[in-house]
């Protein structure tokens, strides 16, 4: 019997929608498999490549739904941005042994 978990279904289908509008971009390709770009900065935005295992993390789904509710699922940079400072993601990303 298999447990739902609503909040990493929830974030995938941010994922999923975000990125469809973001199209096939030259960025885009360079990107592992199993993994995503996300852009992070609240002024310039920094590009960050992340496993996708990290959308099983609560305080990353936190962090999507605070993209979903600032810029909808249109980023025009072919990749999520994320409103948050670049030492707030990178201090929450350590914590998941990404960086």
């Amino acid at each position: 019997m298999a447990i739902r978990m609503p909040r990493i279904i929830q974030a995938r289908q941010i994922l999923k929608r975000s990125l469809s509008n973001g199209g096939s971009t030259l960025a885009s390709m360079d990107i592992p498999k199993g993994y995503f770009a996300v852009y992070v900065g609240e002024q310039e935005k920094k590009r960050f490549v992340v496993p996708v295992s990290i959308l099983s993390e609560p305080r990353f789904q936190e962090l999507l739904h605070q993209s979903e509710q600032e810029f909808g699922y249109n980023h025009p940079m072919g990749g999520i941005t994320i409103p948050c400072s670049e030492d707030l993601f990178t201090d929450l990303t350590s914590r998941f042994g990404v960086f």
